[in-house]
């Protein structure tokens, strides 16, 4: 079976090491809250928030207490509060470590386009153009596919990009992927994925890690 969410919210926090601060974009971003864990990781939102808890359990819910996708978090003993203003300076001056995202489409050489769906006609940027510039390290949250059934790891972006040459690490439902040199690793499937499936589900070409799990 392919991951489910939160396998793949697991998946991106073993990627967080102590010390660090971490920003959250919403979607499946969000559920890496609940996998943090021990380490001495430092959550970010762009709405004014420095600190943040797991989500809470029903019934402990405070409605003002929400993270950038307006959902409900909780806050923990360190936690600081500030205006938007100074959480974008912290963004943009180079002080968060990572920024998880979700996207439309990810291209093989680590574009992210994650503000528009242009079949829509509108969008949202958000303060995803400033994370994937500010950010030292971005890492792309997504499903492989959309629901229409189409790749959304790609050569080339087709969808207006939020960022360029931004996204180091792809986690997606059925696979791992890391970009190195403008060009797609593959480091990790899902169990029953095989590699030739999983190429025929990219529509970029795959360089093949020699230690793939």
């Amino acid at each position: 079976m392919p991951w489910d969410r939160n396998q793949m919210a697991e998946r991106a926090a073993q990627e967080l090491e102590d010390g660090m601060y971490v920003n959250l974009g919403i979607g499946i971003p969000t559920l890496v809250a609940n996998y943090v864990g021990d380490k001495d990781i430092t959550l970010q939102s762009e709405n004014g928030m420095l600190g943040m808890g797991p989500f809470p359990v029903a019934g402990e819910e405070d409605p003002d207490l929400i993270n950038a996708g307006k959902q409900t978090i909780s806050e923990i003993p360190e936690t600081s509060y500030f205006s938007s203003a100074d959480s974008f300076a912290m963004i943009r001056g180079g002080h968060v470590d990572i920024a998880v995202l979700g996207s439309h489409q990810v291209s093989a050489k680590g574009d992210l386009a994650n503000w528009m769906l242009p079949e829509r006609g509108v969008g949202n940027v958000g303060g995803a153009m400033d994370l994937t510039a500010g950010a030292r390290r971005v890492i792309a949250a997504l499903e492989h596919n959309d629901r229409g059934g189409q790749a959304k790891v790609v050569k080339e972006c087709s969808y207006p990009l939020t960022g360029r040459e931004c996204v180091s690490l792809i986690v997606t439902d059925i696979a791992v992927e890391w970009i190195v040199e403008r060009a797609l690793v593959l480091r990790e499937v899902a169990s029953v994925w095989t590699v030739v499936k999983f190429q025929r589900e990219t529509l970029a070409r795959l360089n093949i890690a020699h230690d793939l799990r």
